[in-house]
């Protein structure tokens, strides 16, 4: 705001006066101390206010050029007020205008929210009709389960029943497939069901003779085998390493192998691993393996056999027996035959290290061996397959390294005179059904004249024989004496 000289601003009467006063009322405001308003008529007879207001800074007034550049300053600053103003008045605009939409948001949003509500009332009807829905489908389900369970519970009993049925029928059938078992394996009578689990009986025979006292008390206790003293050759070795040997088939065989798959093991030499396994008959014959297994430990003599789907051996140099398991390629068992002979100690006539001499017949698998104890005379323990304990022990007095090699039939020991006469026998039978032995006059022909294994296969109702680098069978048949 700026001041107006100590001069007299006249207005014309069109300005009314209150506007006047306005101005005077400004014009002090800004600092004037005093000011005069006149009213008189001009020399036109038009009345005429006239202000004069001091000046609080000049002592003079300006020139008429000052006065000027004051005006056009006043009105500079009038025409910003105003721009000024109109800019307020826009915002005042605006601010009107949105309070005015609030004032409408406020108005709708009740309606807003009670259309969501009402959405969410429906989506809850619809989700306890469908629940509502489910639970009349569960209980329908349910109804059906119990009566399903009724339904189940009568085919139980029926199921039951049937069960005890067949578990009579099934003990008819033991019973009759024990006596067809006896037909082929005869016996007269069993005094080892009188001995308890892993015993150990004992004959009465003295031990310093090779005489059998008592035993034509019962010539017909044991079981007789008659061969034909032809062996058939299924095939011959290809190096001096098969000068002996061992081969044989499962008389008890496991998925994937079958009464046909056969394995071969050539014992010559001090670090004997390889197991040759054979598909067909056909290729055991042709000398084409199907594979080569490489055992964990060396095997020692010509004493193993393969029963259940694994290979039993000797650990070399030791009295543990070992069982292999063919399929996965793992040892599954090692059990060490208390106080048995090793390495030389108590072998057939023959040598070999053949101390420890594994068997398999209808009742499953033994070990062949001899003690200290019983200074040197054969004796006989029957194995559980899976885990190798001993089940039961027979001792004889048949000294072990009198005889060139033994086999198992039906519960029976019986042992081979010479390993490489042409005119051998099968000399001795022990029964462990009875404890009672009998000497026998059976003959045994060694064609190739070095019998180094000679084992019974229960399944082919043969003997397999390694001999002198061909592998052999004999046919069988069982009689009682």
């Amino acid at each position: 705001m700026r001041f107006f000289c100590a001069r007299c601003c006249s207005f014309g009467p069109e300005m009314p006066a209150v506007q006047l006063l306005l101005l005077a009322c400004l014009v002090w405001d800004v600092g004037a101390r005093t000011a005069q308003l006149r009213k008189a008529n001009d020399r036109n007879g038009r009345c005429q206010y006239t202000f004069s207001v001091a000046s609080p800074n000049e002592s003079s007034c300006p020139e008429q050029g000052q006065a000027t550049s004051v005006i056009h300053n006043l009105q500079r600053d009038s025409s910003t007020q105003r721009l000024d103003l109109e800019a307020t008045k826009a915002r005042l605009s605006s601010l009107e205008s949105l309070i005015h939409q609030l004032s409408l948001d406020q108005a709708a949003r009740p309606q807003e929210t009670q259309d969501g509500l009402q959405r969410e009332l429906g989506t809850l009807k619809q989700q306890r009709d469908q629940l509502e829905t489910q639970t009349r489908e569960l209980e329908t389900a349910y109804s059906n389960l119990l009566q399903d369970k009724s339904v189940l519970e009568e085919e139980k009993k029926r199921l039951r029943q049937e069960n005890e049925n067949l578990a009579r029928r099934l003990e008819s059938s033991s019973q009759e497939v024990a006596r067809l078992r006896r037909g082929q394996c005869p016996q007269t009578r069993d005094t080892a069901r009188d001995v308890p689990l892993g015993s150990r009986e004992v004959s009465t025979w003295n031990l310093d003779t090779l005489a059998f006292p008592g035993t034509e008390e019962s010539p017909s206790a044991i079981s007789e085998v008659e061969r034909d003293p032809t062996p058939l050759t299924l095939r011959t070795a290809e190096t001096i390493t098969g000068k002996y040997g061992v081969w044989m088939r499962d008389p008890k065989p496991t998925y994937p192998y079958t009464q046909e798959t056969t394995w071969r093991i050539d014992t010559v030499g001090t670090d004997v691993r390889q197991v040759f396994e054979y598909d067909l008959i056909s290729q055991f014959m042709q000398g084409y393996p199907s594979k080569v297994h490489v055992l964990p430990r060396p095997l020692e003599s010509t004493g193993a056999v393969v029963y259940a789907g694994s290979l039993y051996f000797q650990g070399v140099e030791s009295r543990t027996v070992i069982r292999y398991e063919l399929n996965t390629e793992t040892v599954k068992a090692e059990k060490e035959i208390p106080g048995a002979g090793y390495h030389g100690q108590f072998p057939y006539c023959w040598g070999g290290y053949t101390d420890i001499d594994m068997a398999v017949d209808e009742s499953g698998l033994w070990v062949i061996y001899s003690t200290d104890e019983t200074k040197g005379a054969i004796v006989l323990s029957k194995l559980n397959p899976e885990n190798l304990e001993l089940e039961q022990t027979w001792e004889t007095n048949i000294r072990k390294q009198s005889v060139a090699n033994a086999f198992i039939i039906c519960g029976t020991l019986y042992t081979v005179s010479s390993y490489s006469s042409a005119d051998a026998t099968v000399n001795f039978a022990y029964d462990t059904g009875t404890g009672i032995s009998k000497t026998l006059t059976i003959p045994f022909k060694n064609r190739y004249k070095y019998s180094s294994m000679i084992d019974y296969n229960p399944l082919e109702k043969k003997l397999f024989a390694w001999d002198n680098l061909n592998m052999v069978t004999y046919d069988i048949r069982l009689s009682k004496m």
